[in-house]
């Protein structure tokens, strides 16, 4: 039985990961950088040990320097919560080396996840639909042309280690795929130190769907319904809702299992979640996040389970807390990421909160470590924030969530939150009828 958690992360999730360790009077140990040291997590943990300086190569991504911690603390399992090392698996091994609990994927299961060509290799092994394209790396201009004459123009050149949209190209016809693939790869070796690329199809209006799984490790495996996460600008999401409002019980059900299969047959230990292109009534495999996921919390409500707590109880081996036949999918849930940024120009806006006033009330969730008085550092991620909301039905939920974001004060820095109210309000977000494109197009359109 785990007794004393390490979280290597910070902000909300190292927040969310305490009060769950909390709840199963598990001890909690903080690490923290020198810019974090007022950071709400690091009040409230057990133990704290400070790491580096602010940036996250000295600190949050010092694996020395966090084993050391785990050690001094004697801590006897380590969560990684989403970002930073979550999907190293070097980290992971070297953890599990240190006789300390992973609390995640198996080393091996990050390491072939995390390289997007056997990612997708893998995944076709399994069963899960793909998107038409290269069985594997690009390795010339040549075999990319052919490649793309067989399926078709428009492509999309992609790189294998990586995400966020870097070494990423659309190639709209023949004459520019061998400039564009170029710039992906370069790209894509300044990103992630690998400019090895692959080619896919491009869809031209597809929703982003995921679905949430989790395994035992041992050959028992569930899935706990899909995400509409389609709302995004620059491949990063903006609102998340749980369940898809395009997606029939028939297709969840079947898709849904494809997955749950798929995670049995690999021995997957712990939480994931499979992302697909969704178009015309087909789903086409994307990635696998070998993690936890910036927007659980609506798979959270809708479900009534506690996934950080599951990946506790799987981690110390004692198997999942519940079986297929009992996962029941009730109302509908919306998250929207409340960022640090000007809600027009995007540019990021830290600062220090003067006052601040979350929303409540029935089904009214804030994920935050925000407090009156704290200082928002300026060198991670702009997301300070999320909120969740829950309804029986879609329309209740979109009501709530309005209410909520009218609610929320935030003073001292700019924020998304305006943002926010402007795209629920919108006929497109209030019938569900929006792709991955249509937010950019829409903040366009605004412009003009």
């Amino acid at each position: 039985m785990i007794k004393k958690l390490l979280i290597a992360n910070r902000g909300e999730i190292a927040l969310r990961i305490h009060r769950a360790c909390h709840e199963m009077g598990i001890k909690t140990v903080a690490v923290h950088s020198t810019a974090d040291a007022d950071a709400m997590h690091v009040r409230l943990a057990d133990e704290t040990v400070c790491i580096g300086p602010p940036p996250a190569t000295d600190s949050y991504l010092n694996i020395a320097n966090i084993i050391s911690a785990a050690e001094v603390t004697h801590a006897d399992a380590i969560h990684p919560g989403y970002g930073f090392l979550s999907e190293n698996a070097k980290f992971a091994e070297i953890v599990e080396s240190h006789d300390i609990t992973w609390v995640g994927p198996k080393p091996e299961h990050i390491r072939v996840m995390g390289d997007k060509v056997e990612a997708k290799r893998t995944a076709g092994k399994l069963g899960l639909p793909l998107v038409p394209g290269s069985e594997g790396a690009i390795e010339s201009v040549e075999e990319a042309k052919k490649l793309a004459e067989e399926i078709g123009y428009p492509v999309l050149i992609k790189a294998a280690s990586g995400g966020g949209g870097r070494g990423m190209k659309v190639v709209p016809e023949a004459d520019q795929l061998e400039s564009l693939m170029k710039q992906a790869s370069t790209e894509a070796k300044n990103a992630f130190g690998d400019p090895t690329v692959y080619m896919e199809k491009y869809l031209g209006n597809p929703r982003h769907i995921e679905f949430q799984v989790f395994g035992d490790g041992n050959g028992k495996a569930i899935h706990l319904g899909e995400r509409d996460c389609s709302i995004q600008r620059r491949h990063q999401k903006v609102i998340e809702e749980a369940p898809s409002p395009v997606i029939t019980e028939e297709e969840r059900e079947r898709m849904g299992m494809i997955c749950a299969n798929a995670m049995a047959d690999m021995g997957y230990r712990g939480a994931g979640t499979i992302e697909f292109l969704y178009e015309d009534g087909e789903f086409y495999f994307i990635e696998m996040n070998t993690r936890l996921q910036v927007e659980h919390p609506v798979t959270e409500m809708i479900t009534g389970l506690d996934l950080v707590r599951e990946q506790i109880h799987v981690a110390q081996g004692d198997g999942l807390s519940v079986g297929q036949d009992e996962i029941v999918l009730m109302g509908h849930a919306i998250e929207c990421r409340i960022n640090a940024e000007d809600p027009k120009t995007f540019a990021p806006s830290p600062g220090k909160v003067k006052n601040y006033v979350a929303p409540g009330g029935m089904h009214v969730r804030v994920d935050s470590g925000l407090y009156a008085g704290y200082s928002v550092p300026p060198y991670y991620d702009s997301m300070i924030g999320k909120l969740i909301v829950y309804g029986t039905d879609r329309d209740r939920c979109i009501l709530r969530l309005k209410r909520a974001l009218e609610e929320f004060v935030l003073d001292g820095m700019k924020t998304t939150v305006p943002l926010h109210q402007r795209i629920i309000a919108t006929d497109e977000f209030a019938t569900g009828d929006y792709t991955i494109k249509w937010l950019e197009e829409w903040l366009e359109a605004q412009e003009d």
